[in-house]
């Protein structure tokens, strides 16, 4: 295959690292200084320092539409508030198309059709007679360029979407499973970063891991609440773009996520946490969209309200956790109410609730 991976960030250089050994890949960067670095060094050093890019893979610099020409598949690999810009752009193309980022559009303007939109509805929306879809799941860029073992979501409507990227990414160290269920997939790639902010201040102020499991579970079922409100298919958040990416996220020492948290705990504001990072955290920019979106529907997230409350500077670290334990009790449930979803369609490489994959 002919793949373009658009976006030289730590998550693109990764997939175009892994392609790049059995398919021709080019990975694009928007900043031409950024791409002659690369090339010249064979390396990524401000986002994968210490991996070599190998022989095969070209690096170059333009704009996604100049460098879409002529691929059988392009990848998206910006953050969520390029994504917009980058599908309009891809407006026309034959290729398939699927994006990486996980998250939700920033707001626009004050319209609620401008609010909190999930990637799939920005698709809906500006570019929908493309072939589109998301690869996602439980995965740190650097562990993935390594070639350490991981298992991903291939996750659209198109059956073509789907195909191309388990042929494209589909390997002894990189699995990739297909799920038509591209709601549910987003939601969790969404939820779960605003989650692993609240496990890392759990962990931060050393409260334990029965704690850390409880929250952990508890996130499941916020995650779960909201997905299905939006459409998803519940059996979703049991695999791997639901449960595999919460605890990876929440518990890993590379999430970027968790580890505003754990910065927070220890009394770091939240600008000093984001700065040290040198990468975007999405969580910190979902959470609000995510609550005002929940309360839109009707549904309780009290770990994520927590966490905003902490972002915005409401409420301490040692607060908002106590705001959690002293909340009254409920029933252990999903959604009280809520019908089971039916069984997907077998797909090709296929994540269903009766078959959960294996490495």
């Amino acid at each position: 295959m002919k793949i373009c991976v658009h976006g030289a960030g730590a998550w693109g250089t990764a997939v175009a690292v892994n392609a790049a050994a059995r398919h021709e890949v080019t990975l694009w960067a928007r900043d031409a200084a950024q791409a002659d670095a690369m090339s010249a060094a064979r390396e990524n050093t401000r986002y994968l320092p210490g991996l070599a890019l190998p022989a095969s893979l070209a690096v170059r610099a333009g704009g996604i539409a100049q460098a879409q020409a002529g691929s059988d598949l392009v990848i998206v690999a910006t953050p969520m508030a390029a994504l917009r810009e980058q599908l309009v752009a891809l407006r026309g193309t034959a290729a398939q198309v699927a994006w990486l980022c996980k998250g939700v559009e920033p707001a626009r303007d004050t319209s609620p059709a401008s609010f909190g939109l999930l990637a799939h509805e920005i698709w809906a929306q500006v570019a929908p007679e493309l072939r589109a879809g998301v690869l996602s799941g439980p995965s740190f860029a650097q562990e993935v360029a390594e070639g350490r073992p991981t298992a991903l979501v291939a996750a659209s409507p198109h059956a073509s979407v789907r195909d191309a990227l388990v042929d494209a990414f589909h390997g002894p160290a990189l699995r990739v499973y297909a799920n038509e269920d591209i709601v549910g997939v987003e939601v969790g790639g969404a939820v779960k970063n605003v989650l692993a902010i609240a496990t890392g201040l759990c962990d931060g102020l050393a409260l334990g891991l029965n704690a850390r499991a409880a929250l952990i579970t508890r996130g499941l079922a916020e995650m779960t609440r909201f997905g299905l409100a939006l459409g998803a298919r519940a059996e979703t958040f049991m695999g791997l773009s639901g449960l595999g990416d919460l605890v990876l996220t929440s518990t890993g020492d590379l999430s970027r996520n968790r580890k505003v948290g754990l910065l927070l705990a220890q009394g770091r504001t939240l600008a000093q946490a984001v700065d040290s990072l040198g990468h975007v955290a999405e969580g910190v920019y979902c959470a609000r969209t995510v609550v005002q979106r929940a309360r839109g529907l009707g549904i309780e997230m009290p770990i994520a309200e927590g966490v905003v409350a902490l972002l915005d500077g409401r409420v301490s670290p040692q607060d908002a956790v106590a705001a959690l334990t002293g909340r009254d009790p409920v029933p252990e449930s999903v959604q009280p109410g809520a019908v089971p979803s039916p069984p997907s369609i077998p797909l090709k490489n296929a994540e269903t609730k009766s078959h959960e994959p294996s490495l």
